[in-house]
């Protein structure tokens, strides 16, 4: 059976026509006028003025799932009158509005940033999920996150600035079917027992030992899969591996995508477009049914596994997740720490203290040599 091979490439997305330009959505206070927020806290939109709130209906809409060749269908732009702070050290282009500035990064913290219009022909995002995490809790888990940095200079627990951003960041979901058929050599272990002789004090002993041999014989089969919201990285600013580390996100959780979720926060625009994330998610899909198909091999071992896979109706969609990014400076660098949106867990870099290392490493050379000599050691 010939090695596998990935599914052909989608066809050709057709070029979009630009739609008119987006209606702009004014999110005022019905009680006062003044401009309301998402609030996390209080899951509605808040008015910081009067303190009212305003509930955001959850039940209307429909969350889609696109097949790849109708990308040209989707909805531009996000439905808001935004500028973007594009960041010229790591990339990511992330929304504000037009009362807010773009001073620093909200990812890497660097100050080269350039303000420029949104790109209305964006894709729309088709869902999203609610930040849920409020600032105070957050500011809390960065507070203990710190002082659980064992190895960390101790001055670093005194940090007092605490500049943290909410940001709704893109991410594409994949789904699709596989089928599967693959070929392998499956092994079944066997034992024999094998005759040698030793030289033990000048006299030659004849001794006997179980050698394990590999019986081969060649195996088939075949499987059929589905694979849902397969979720694909679609920034720049944010590093791969804290996406990794931060965690899943829960995707039952989505809902249909409304402007008014952005109200006081960043969102950022996508940089990897729709049909590279396909490359990627499929690119996973197939590592997973090597996974799978191996697991299929009967047997105690195997050899040379191959597989053909077709893959089926690819659908996709694009969704905002929601996390915070944290940056504080220490000793003149400025680090970086993301919050999930959902779980509230952290994760991020800080610097490591040489001095509490170093004695670390002479305690435990201490306590090895005070073992030495308690066993028997001495000069």
């Amino acid at each position: 059976m010939a090695p596998e091979s990935p599914s052909p490439s989608p066809p050709p997305v057709p070029e979009a026509v630009h739609p008119p330009e987006a209606a702009r959505h004014a999110f005022l206070c019905g009680n006062c006028g003044a401009e309301l927020r998402w609030d996390p806290d209080a899951d509605a939109l808040h008015c910081d003025h009067c303190q009212s709130t305003q509930e955001v209906p959850r039940g209307e809409g429909t969350i889609l799932e696109r097949p790849l060749a109708e990308a040209g269908a989707a909805a531009r732009g996000l439905g808001l009158e935004l500028r973007v702070a594009n960041c010229e050290e790591c990339g990511a282009r992330v929304s504000f509005d037009q009362a807010s500035t773009a001073e620093n990064c909200v990812y890497c913290g660097s100050s080269n940033v350039l303000a420029q219009e949104a790109n209305r022909n964006a894709i729309r995002p088709e869902s999203l999920v609610p930040l849920d995490v409020g600032r105070a809790a957050v500011e809390a888990a960065f507070r203990k996150w710190l002082k659980g940095r064992w190895f960390r200079p101790n001055e670093l627990q005194k940090t007092k600035r605490f500049d943290a951003v909410g940001v709704y960041a893109p991410f594409w979901t994949y789904d699709c079917r596989v089928h599967s058929d693959w070929t392998a050599d499956a092994g079944y272990y066997y034992y024999v027992t094998q005759h040698y002789t030793v030289t033990v004090n000048g006299k030659t002993q004849h001794r006997t030992r179980q050698v394990r041999k590999v019986r081969w014989v060649p195996a088939w089969g075949d499987r059929d899969d589905a694979y849902d919201d397969i979720l694909v990285n679609a920034s720049l600013g944010l590093k791969e591996d804290l996406v990794r580390e931060l965690g899943d996100f829960d995707t039952s959780a989505l809902v249909p995508y409304r402007p008014e979720y952005l109200a006081g926060w960043r969102a950022e625009e996508y940089q990897l477009d729709l049909e590279a994330g396909w490359q990627q998610a499929e690119a996973r899909v197939i590592e997973e049914q090597r996974r799978r198909c191996s697991g299929d091999v009967p047997g105690d071992t195997q050899r040379n596994l191959r597989m053909r896979n077709t893959i089926f109706d690819p659908r996709w969609k694009h969704v905002l997740l929601p996390l915070w990014s944290l940056s504080y400076r220490f000793r003149g660098k400025v680090y970086t720490v993301l919050v999930h949106g959902q779980t509230g867990g952290i994760v991020g870099e800080a610097p490591y203290s040489v001095w509490k290392i170093l004695g670390l490493v002479l305690f435990l050379a201490a306590a090895g040599f005070a073992a030495y000599l308690a066993f028997g050691g001495g000069f």
